[in-house]
């Protein structure tokens, strides 16, 4: 690609950029002038217009860009091996017999000390 094409590209990105900024102000200026209708219309018309913002977005090279972490990310979510509902029980339990016990310490502690600070203060 030629620096002459890349200052193209460049310059359509900012483009399409300022149509998504555009497109996301009409959502929120639409969503304000059509308080009145039902919020599900409202709520269907700002998904349509995300759903038009977002596609715009993907056709700039940030968003290309962004997509590409994404896909990876999925890539990589998939390949994560998830706990079994056992494992996370036992684990849970753990966690809540030692959050107790430290409890139990701090209480103790605390109450030791206080005792200490009385009786040195008097």
């Amino acid at each position: 690609m030629t620096a002459n094409t890349e200052e193209k590209v460049y310059r359509l990105d900012a483009i399409k950029w300022l149509l998504v900024v555009a497109i996301v102000a009409a959502g929120v200026v639409g969503n304000s002038h059509f308080s009145a209708e039902s919020i599900l219309y409202r709520a269907l018309g700002l998904l349509v217009l995300a759903a038009v913002a977002v596609f715009v977005a993907l056709q700039t090279a940030k968003g290309t860009a962004i997509a590409d972490v994404v896909r990876g990310a999925l890539v990589e979510l998939r390949k994560v091996v998830w706990p079994s509902r056992q494992e996370t029980n036992q684990t849970t339990l753990i966690v809540l017999a030692v959050v107790f016990v430290m409890a139990i310490i701090l209480w103790l502690l605390d109450t030791l000390f206080g005792f200490i600070a009385s009786n040195i203060i008097g």
